[in-house]
């Protein structure tokens, strides 16, 4: 009979002990029939594969947008603009992503902007938000192309809001990409910035989306791990959350205890809010 330790030796050898010390180190195993390490190492597995469907879902919306917000000023031809070419960065160095010789490439490649905007790269859409396009592009069309944005705030503001919020899922898509830990992470809050950016774009599909994903489920499976020891939220986390849910359900007055309470629930994955 093959004992648990047997199995568990087996799996360590076909995934690799480097790979699996940052589980073992995260759950605290120390003995060899201990499955903790290799269960989280499958729940990582799981919740990677489950946050794929809003990753996809929120990066096509994301990149439409933008490219709407470029035809207004550039034409439906946009990636063959001369003028649009210009406006992009020169990099100072080989090694960073150049945004020119992506948009060029694609559009040697392929006629139409509707087979160039799927293959540029997703930091190409992320450095569409650099202040150096704000006055072209966003003051006159953020609020066209993202409607559900904050109107309280400026559109610089919210612009770098929307750059930060990119650049933060990015790194988690490159993570899962790349078959890497993720569960250190505070999902719940990736979990919402993804449909915070669908939602500035359209309610309809950010509640679409909502009904067609995973991902909160397999939230609820499993605590995040932070430092060999279950993740808890933090008073600042909970209230910055909190003013996230107030602002979701349009600021309503009083019962401020309600959002504080849904934002714990929220961030210990015990419970997904409709919003």
């Amino acid at each position: 009979m093959t004992t648990t330790a047997e199995i568990l030796a087996d799996i360590k050898v076909v995934l690799s002990a480097p790979r699996l010390s940052t589980y073992e180190t995260a759950t605290g195993t120390s003995t060899a029939d201990d499955p903790s390490a290799i269960a989280l190492y499958a729940w990582n597995a799981a919740i990677s594969a489950a946050l794929l469907a809003p990753l996809h879902v929120c990066e096509v919306v994301v990149r439409n947008a933008v490219s709407e917000a470029i035809e207004t000023l550039y034409g439906p031809r946009w990636p063959w603009s001369t003028g649009f070419i210009r406006s992009l960065p020169t990099p100072a160095s080989r090694s960073l992503y150049d945004p020119r010789t992506d948009v060029t490439k694609q559009a040697r490649r392929f006629t139409t902007t509707g087979k160039v905007v799927p293959e540029l790269k997703f930091v190409f859409w992320q450095q569409m938000f650099d202040s150096r396009h704000e006055a072209r592009i966003w003051v006159p069309n953020l609020h066209h192309v993202f409607p559900n944005v904050d109107t309280t705030k400026s559109v610089s503001v919210v612009r770098q809001e929307i750059q930060d919020s990119l650049e933060k899922i990015r790194t988690l898509r490159n993570r899962i990409a790349h078959h890497e830990p993720i569960f250190a992470r505070n999902l719940a809050d990736d979990f919402q910035t993804i449909f915070n950016l669908v939602h500035y774009r359209s309610t309809v599909a950010a509640s679409w989306m909502l009904s067609n994903q995973i991902a909160s489920a397999v939230l609820r499976s499993c605590r995040a791990f932070v430092g060999g020891r279950t993740w808890t939220p933090t008073q600042d986390e909970i209230a910055a959350q909190a003013y996230r849910l107030w602002e979701s359900a349009a600021r309503p007055e009083g019962q401020p205890d309600v959002y504080w309470y849904r934002a714990v629930e929220f961030l210990r994955g015990d419970r997904w809010w409709d919003f």
